[in-house]
């Protein structure tokens, strides 16, 4: 037994030689880290505990918005802690948090006209073309250009150019005209949501079926099936018909 724990502890000290190191600086402290790792795991190796700022770990929430800086280079570069893998030399800080103004409205009781977006967020008008917020963007979103459509009051097209936002505020935080891209931004998308985009067919009807109990002894069978069952059965579920022009969509 002991031969063998000698012989494991061997073959995990010659793995640990094997491992290639990087060096990071985190909040200005250097700190030798396995080569390979993501941004938020290198932190966590080197002792850092997430108390917030973790989110999905998937690159979906936004909520791991990271800075950094690569030796000798002179720009400073954004993206995601959990999508980023560390290069040696990095300087980096992690920015949990994005503080914006966000305007106060009633989805209901407000307009999709041309001067709605610009009326609630009027810093609109200070934008100068610059692009730095789409350079900040993890998603490589084109974000100078929705801006632009919102200026514009085109919030289709700032509806559309936004849709995959993540809503981690990197574009606030670079952008010289102070402006909260992701915040116009999300209320175009509610916007185009509500008055614009055309409504799903037999939408409001399904609704009314679900009210009145059609589908429940069907939930409840659901509730009681076998996970393999209920592959089977998502598998064969029905599928409206795609609209002329769309993309057909195939069962998982």
């Amino acid at each position: 037994m002991k031969w063998r724990d000698k012989m494991a502890g061997k073959r995990k000290k010659e793995k640990k030689q094997k491992m290639k190191m990087v060096r990071i600086y985190i909040m200005g402290k250097e700190y030798k880290v396995p080569a390979g790792l993501t941004i938020m795991k290198a932190m966590e190796y080197a002792g850092y505990r997430y108390i917030r700022g973790a989110g999905c770990r998937a690159g979906f929430c936004g909520a791991c918005a990271t800075v950094y800086r690569k030796e000798g280079e002179y720009k400073l570069n954004a993206d995601l802690a959990c999508q980023t893998t560390v290069e040696d030399g990095m300087y980096l800080v992690q920015l949990p948090f994005t503080p914006a103004n966000k305007a106060t409205y009633d989805l209901n009781k407000i307009d999709a006209d041309d001067k709605t977006l610009v009326n609630f967020y009027p810093e609109l008008a200070r934008c100068v073309s610059c692009n730095t917020c789409t350079k900040a963007c993890p998603q490589e979103l084109e974000v100078m250009d929705y801006i632009q459509a919102s200026l514009r009051g085109d919030i289709a097209k700032a509806a559309e150019l936004s849709f995959d936002c993540i809503q981690c505020g990197l574009c606030a935080m670079r952008c010289p005209a102070e402006i909260v891209h992701y915040h116009v931004a999300q209320l175009a998308r509610r916007l185009y949501g509500k008055y614009i985009a055309p409504k799903a067919r037999h939408l409001e009807a399904r609704v009314k079926e679900i009210e009145k109990g059609k589908f429940n002894e069907e939930m409840k069978k659901m509730m009681k099936a076998k996970l393999a069952d209920l592959r089977k059965m998502y598998n064969a579920r029905d599928i409206e018909p795609e609209e002329e022009g769309e993309p057909k969509r195939e069962a998982d």
